[in-house]
This record gives C-alpha cells, sequence and structure tokens, in this order.
C-alpha cells in the first residue's frame, strides 16, 4: 500500500489504466481534479514503487560493508544468551513448555490489557538492555552506512543489518513461540517462522511520537530498552479487520526491560515523549502458513518476486524440482 499524503489515500500499486480505473474517483473527491493532478500523483506512486524494489538490494550492500567494515564496542550482545533475559521470562518459558499448559495458565504470569489482546511481560534485563544501547548508540556514531526501519521512524537500527538475525533474533523468537502459539493461535502463532526486527529512537530533536498504524506481523513484540524518558506511551485502538464506529483507545506506559505482545493488525500508535530519549526494540513475527493465503496489508493473495533473507515473510509452494525459496510480497 502507498499512501499519498496530500490526498490522504492508500493505494495499491497496479498498471497505469487499472489504478486510474479503481482510483480515480476517488482522488477526484479528496481534490484532486485536474489531468496535471493526477499525473503528479501517479509520478509520485510509481517513484514509491521504484524505491521500495531498490530496498532489499541497498539492504544487502550495506550489510557486506558493515559486516566487514564496522568493529562492535560489545560483540558479545549479538548472540542470545539466557544471562540476558529476565528471570521471569524464562520461567513463563518453562510454563509454556511444560506438559498440560494452557492459555488461562499462562495469562496468570503475564499482564493483559482490556480485551484487545495486549500483554506485557518482562523480556530483558537492565544490564543488557544497557550494553545493547550502548552498542547502538555506538553504530550510530560510526561512519556505517545506515538503513532506517521504516518511512514512518526516521531514527533507528535495522538489525539484520548488523548481522543479528541468525545468532540473536531467531532464537528470541523461537523462545517465544511457546507463548504465541497459546496466545495467537489462530494468527499462526504455533508457527512463526521468520521476522523483521529493528530498533527505533525517541528523543526530542528527532523522532517524538509515530502515527497511528498496524504492523506487517502476525504477532509484534515491542520491547521498552530505556533511556530515562517521560510521556510516549503507546495507545491502542481496534484491530484492522474490525473497526467500530467510535474506536475504543487504551494507553499503555513502556516499562524499561519489559515486552508487549499484541497483534500485527491491531492498530496504535506512539504519542509524543515529553523529556529525554527512548530506545524500543521491535520485532514484527510472520507466519507464512497465514500469509500465504492472504497478504496482511492488502488483504489479497500474494503476488510473489524473489527476495534475499526472509523478504516479508511469504514462501512459494514446494515444487519437486525447486527448493523452497523465501519471497517479497510484489507491491
Amino acid at each position: 500500500n502507498i499512501f499519498v499524503g496530500r490526498f490522504g489515500l492508500h493505494l495499491r500499486y497496479r498498471d497505469e489504466p487499472q489504478l486510474r480505473r479503481d482510483y480515480g474517483r476517488a482522488l477526484r473527491e479528496r481534490g484532486c481534479r485536474s489531468e496535471e493532478q493526477f499525473q503528479e500523483v501517479l509520478r509520485e506512486i510509481e517513484a514509491e514503487v521504484q524505491r521500495r524494489k531498490q530496498l532489499i538490494y541497498q539492504s544487502v550492500e550495506r550489510r557486506a560493508i558493515i559486516s566487514k567494515c564496522y568493529k562492535p564496542k560489545h560483540p558479545e550482545v549479538y548472540t542470545l544468551q539466557d544471562s540476558f533475559l529476565a528471570p521471569e521470562f524464562l520461567e513463563i518459558v518453562r510454563f509454556c513448555t511444560s506438559p498440560g499448559a494452557d492459555l488461562q495458565g499462562l495469562l496468570s504470569y503475564l499482564e493483559s490489557f482490556s480485551d484487545k489482546r495486549i500483554y506485557r511481560l518482562p523480556v530483558f534485563t537492565k544490564e543488557f538492555c544497557q550494553a545493547f544501547m550502548d552498542e547502538l548508540e555506538n553504530f550510530e556514531q560510526s561512519d556505517m552506512p545506515k538503513g532506517r526501519p521504516n518511512t514512518m521512524n526516521n531514527y533507528g537500527v535495522l538489525l539484520n543489518e548488523l548481522g543479528m538475525d541468525e545468532p540473536f533474533l531467531t532464537p528470541l523468537r523461537e523462545r517465544l513461540l511457546p507463548l504465541t502459539a497459546l496466545l495467537y493461535p489462530e494468527l499462526g502463532g504455533a508457527c512463526l517462522d521468520s521476522h523483521k526486527a529493528f530498533v527505533v529512537k525517541y528523543s526530542l530533536n528527532e523522532d517524538l511520537d509515530l502515527s497511528s498504524h498496524y504492523d506487517n506481523a502476525e504477532v509484534t513484540l515491542n520491547v521498552s530498552l530505556g533511556k530515562e524518558f517521560t510521556e510516549g506511551n503507546l495507545y491502542f485502538g481496534d484491530f484492522n479487520q474490525d473497526p467500530s464506529p467510535v474506536p475504543r483507545y487504551i494507553e499503555v506506559q513502556h516499562v524499561g526491560g519489559r515486552g508487549l505482545l499484541h497483534r500485527g493488525g491491531q492498530i496504535h500508535g506512539a504519542l509524543p515523549i515529553a523529556s529525554g530519549e527512548r530506545w524500543n526494540l521491535i520485532v514484527w513475527m510472520r507466519s507464512s502458513a497465514i500469509r500465504n493465503q492472504l497478504c496482511p496489508m492488502c488483504r489479497r493473495k500474494p503476488e510473489l518476486v524473489e527476495a534475499e533473507g526472509f523478504g516479508d515473510g511469504f514462501t512459494e509452494p514446494l515444487r519437486e524440482e525447486l527448493p523452497q525459496t523465501l519471497n517479497l510480497c510484489a507491491l
């Protein structure tokens, strides 16, 4: 989906004749009345499509440079260790992998918020959060090339470009599977087989907040790493497939080292911070078994193009003559 801010419209990119048929009237209703205006919007969309098509190749180039040239300050944080995880988190995992573990038993370990299936739990120790942020700041201050998380977050780090996917993030996602299997079974919680992970940063002189949106994920983990800050609560509205005429919003406060688990399709955002600086680890966890049937963003059967790594979490059907490949949802 491409958001055209001037006219407040989300467009699914197609060829030009189809785009005209589907969205011409909608654009006119939003103030795009002349052929010149329409062509300008179309050029913006086409430029954005081309930009997105190049993202994967640019990311591969950055990762190669970082791998060759960057010297980590805390190399130990790149490989997940039990000592990084809060004792309470390890206890929750032990419960979920024990015989007879069920949803009600799991919920006794978690903080629940309203009926929106949002849960808070301890994830990391304070010591790990401090070392991790110190490493991220060291990277930010280096002259390495840096890709940003998305078009809404201008500050932060794509963790796959730091080489953290296999040694850190995949083991973390796999540790979470016993929890997500109980909490979100209909979203493929038992088979979350890929992810996109990044760290976002908010401060008074940079990004202050995050507008309302939903994630390209089946399940999202959002962990507050620190530092000292005031305000900046998260807010949650409806699930994107079940909007109500008058949405009900709730606010959830960040707690250092603790993470929020929620459905990727839960509409949410971040209120402005009032002081200080806040870093959050975001892990979009995806189930190919779910999204192969229907893209969570455009709600259509996916049309795929080849991609490096996890792509957007889609997979091609297995063929006898070809190995399974991971692909990127076509725009």
